[in-house]
């Protein structure tokens, strides 16, 4: 027997390397609207993230944790995306679009994953303007040259690049 979603839970999936003030501010939204937000990272080798699978959630777990959000479970994966969702009983896939340019690229996830999962409805989210321009590659490009990343990072994060990329010569 099929199981049916619940759309009062969501995925937000993502790579969160590493979790940005943009991600936690639009999972802090969500919290508001959903019963449930599942933080999924992914593990994806593929885009050689600094930060390994664990550190990645434990990170996470830690700045929501601190952020007093009680509805969200951060919890990684390998799989395909549809079998995460299916497999975990969401009815909504959250995703966020900083701009126009992201749009394109979305519209296509969505399009696929309705496709492979066709209960589940895709949510896009817009960042609140402050975060717009915040990404986890311009932050970790900003760190690996030993720049001051503190405004777009929870100091947890920060540590962790600086950690990561090394001091300042």
């Amino acid at each position: 027997m099929k199981r049916q979603p619940d759309y009062s839970v969501a995925v937000y999936p993502g790579t969160f390397d590493p979790l940005t003030n943009g991600h936690t501010d639009l999972v802090a939204r969500a919290s508001r609207m959903f019963r449930k937000v599942i933080l999924a990272i992914a593990e994806s080798p593929h885009k050689k993230p600094a930060f390994d699978l664990e550190q990645r959630i434990s990170l996470a777990q830690e700045v929501l944790a601190e952020a007093g959000l009680t509805n969200i479970e951060v919890v990684g994966f390998d799989n395909l995306l549809a079998n995460f969702v299916r497999d975990n009983g969401a009815g909504v896939l959250l995703r966020g679009l900083r701009a126009v340019s992201d749009f394109e690229y979305e519209f296509q996830l969505a399009s696929m994953n309705r496709h492979l999962v066709k209960e589940v409805e895709t949510v896009f989210m817009t960042p609140d303007e402050k975060h717009s321009f915040i990404s986890s590659t311009l932050v970790k490009e900003v760190a690996r040259l030993h720049g001051d990343v503190r405004e777009f990072v929870h100091p947890r994060v920060a540590q962790a690049l600086k950690a990561h990329f090394g001091e300042a010569e």
